[in-house]
């Protein structure tokens, strides 16, 4: 165990916390770390092989007269492709079922220990160029890979720190595309070696046995729901996984990205190549530049998730992706119509072309933002699902995204093969159909788009510090108590905050055009005093109760109204009332630098300063949880006002 290792401990839902001070260091420590090390290098090594391998056997395919005849190839190609996707359909809801019955390092040993048999299969397979042979090993690998799946993701969680997760699902992401790169230009390199056969065979064996070597390392997990009865119908289970997937809405939805993300994946990288050819009148190498350029930039754009979600699960990146994704996808249609080279060119010519520049940083950007749209999507179906059920409903996932990539498939033969409508104007469709889907998945859950306008401005007004936040709990009931001033407050205090908040406030403020979308999809209890108006009040309070009772978050601007001079108001007895009514725990909030900017009462008033003290520094303070039976509002304030200090 590392000293890092040591500071891990145990809240009551069995999830690693972290130390405040781990909480900043480097998404790349993980890889320092036994709990991520084996795990990060046996998905490596696996995901290399298995695109090493299928892309040597579909280069030797077409190119060494295996097929009788050039049809006979395509359907060979076709068969290839179909039967590695297959195994997803037919054993992903079994595999699902034993990652949460048994313990998963067993599970993934064992899965790398026939993924060695396999690849000596494949090597007498290529050896002895028997075709039925070649396909049959495709078929066991997409078998493997179907059966690794479910653990792959319900593993993180286990292992890692909730602190963690974006870290670590970005490295995997990142550590997927990369292999995915290499593996498929290594092998079309390989394929066309004198004796590919051996070489190929050598090399697959050697990865394969690297990966059980480190599998071997993978630290234990534990069997989440050791009494499951196992159903081998996959039709019957596969019903039930989408019973299970349903049951939380915003996971079932989550899948459905995660699940479109790669069919917007399989289009590009299929068509690349033909593009590359077609199109840009390139030769191979221009198609090993493109490929790298869209793998490269879903990899940079997963590691740079943990930084622009300052270590939390993030979910307002995912419309900031989905909106880069068809941007640059619209713009790389309109790059395909207008590039100006001609004759045949490879990857350093490429620059020198008219628009080839543009058409890289499209392809790049793309992946870039896709990056940004997977690795919270990931993280959120792996935190919002039970334990108990986690493997299954990723299995559920797996069989989603195989589907959506054979739609993949079948919309490029009907826009490419029948339509005839050309990769430029089929990226563009893409593009537009993104949109689409986008703008019905963030209708569905509004949450999406609430967190994504969260974190626009407070990525963008201010730069915001906090310190003190790991006293807020991450589950239970529980009460913020905050200094008020300026209209933001909220949504910056919903930014820091790793958990959602529930806020109580002041009926105008929460009336705010735009604002109160946000409020209101977040759940906030709009509030006045009994002499405004009774009823709301009343409801108020019942809410507050019922919300307290529930186990949420709430939180509290204990002053009433915003300050109009940058001094605290005296605190009002009502927080008093909520506590005595529905006891919890109180985490005193200190807002500091707002005082002065547009949004605070400063200067000419709310609204009216000019935009000025654009990207200034703010803090979020949190203080150590007041019990129930100590609460008082004016030592509270005390408090607050001591945390917040001289800044105003």
């Amino acid at each position: 165990m590392t000293h890092n290792e040591g500071q891990m401990t145990k809240n009551s839902d069995q999830h690693p916390v972290m130390d405040p001070v781990d909480a900043q260091k480097s998404q790349f420590t993980l890889l320092k770390s036994r709990r991520f090390l084996p795990f990060f290098l046996t998905q490596f090594f696996g995901a290399l092989n298995d695109n090493l391998f299928k892309n040597a056997l579909l280069v030797i395919l077409v190119s060494s007269g295996v097929a009788a005849s050039g049809s006979e190839t395509n359907t060979l190609v076709n068969m290839a492709a179909g039967l590695f996707i297959i195994p997803f359909f037919l054993f992903s809801a079994l595999a699902g079922q034993l990652a949460d019955k048994y313990e998963k390092s067993v599970i993934i040993r064992r899965i790398k220990l026939a993924e060695i048999f396999i690849m000596l299969g494949g090597v007498a397979a290529l050896w002895f160029n028997e075709i039925w042979l070649m396909m049959s090993v495709l078929f066991a690998m997409g078998t493997q890979s179907a059966f690794f799946g479910p653990v792959k993701y319900a593993i993180i969680p286990q292992h890692l720190r909730r602190e963690e997760l974006i870290g670590g699902n970005a490295q995997i992401e990142m550590g997927t595309f990369v292999a995915i790169l290499i593996g498929t230009i290594a092998g079309s390199l390989l394929a066309g070696a004198e004796q590919p056969a051996l070489l190929v065979g050598v090399i697959v064996v050697s990865v394969a046995i690297i990966g059980w070597l480190s599998s071997r390392q993978v630290p234990l997990a534990e069997a989440k729901a050791p009494t499951l009865s196992i159903d081998f119908n996959p039709l019957r289970e596969g019903r039930k996984l989408y019973h299970l997937a349903r049951e939380k809405h915003e996971v079932l939805l989550a899948i459905l990205g995660i699940s479109w993300f790669w069919m917007i994946g399989a289009s590009y990288l299929t068509q690349i190549p033909n593009f590359s050819v077609t199109t840009l009148h390139g030769e191979p190498s221009l198609i090993a530049l493109l490929l790298s350029a869209f793998t490269v930039g879903i990899a940079i754009g997963s590691l740079l998730c943990e930084r622009m979600s300052g270590h939390k699960i993030e979910i307002g990146l995912v419309p900031f992706g989905a909106l880069g994704i068809s941007v640059f996808g619209i713009d790389l249609f309109f790059a395909g119509l207008n590039y100006g080279g001609t004759a045949a060119v490879g990857a350093m010519g490429f620059f020198a072309q008219p628009g080839g520049v543009r058409i890289l940083l499209d392809l790049a950007l793309i992946g870039l933002f896709g990056g940004f749209y997977i690795v919270p999507l990931y993280a959120m179906v792996q935190m919002r699902t039970q334990e108990s059920t986690r493997a299954r409903i990723i299995a559920f996932n797996n069989i989603l995204n195989a589907f959506f990539m054979v739609l993949s498939s079948l919309l490029g033969i009907l826009f490419l093969g029948v339509v005839d409508i050309g990769i430029p104007a089929f990226y563009l469709l893409i593009a537009l159909m993104n949109i689409a889907v986008g703008v019905f998945i963030f209708y569905q859950v509004p949450e999406f788009t609430m967190r994504f306008m969260i974190w626009l401005f407070s990525h963008s007004m201010y730069r915001v510090s906090h310190k003190g936040l790991e006293n807020v709990p991450d589950k239970g009931a529980a009460l913020i108590a905050c200094n008020h001033v300026s209209y933001v407050d909220a949504l910056l205090i919903a930014g820091a905050v790793r958990r959602p908040i529930r806020f109580i406030m002041y009926k105008p403020i929460f009336e705010v055009p735009l604002l109160n979308f946000i409020f209101r999809t977040g759940g906030a209890i709009p509030i006045c005093s009994p002499k405004e108006d009774a009823a709301v009040y009343t409801a108020a309070m019942d809410a507050i109760a019922e919300g307290l009772e529930r186990g949420d978050l709430l939180c509290i601007f204990p002053e009433g109204k915003l300050t109009q001079d940058g001094e605290m108001n005296e605190f009002r007895a009502g927080i008093e009332r909520i506590i005595q009514r529905t006891p919890a725990p109180v985490i005193p909030l200190a807002l500091q630098g707002l005082w002065g900017g547009f949004f605070s009462h400063s200067g000419s008033g709310v609204f009216k300063t000019p935009f000025r003290r654009i990207w200034s520094r703010i803090a979020i303070i949190g203080g150590q949880p007041v019990p129930p039976a100590e609460l008082s509002a004016p030592a509270l304030r005390e408090q607050i006002l001591a945390m917040r200090g001289e800044r105003r």
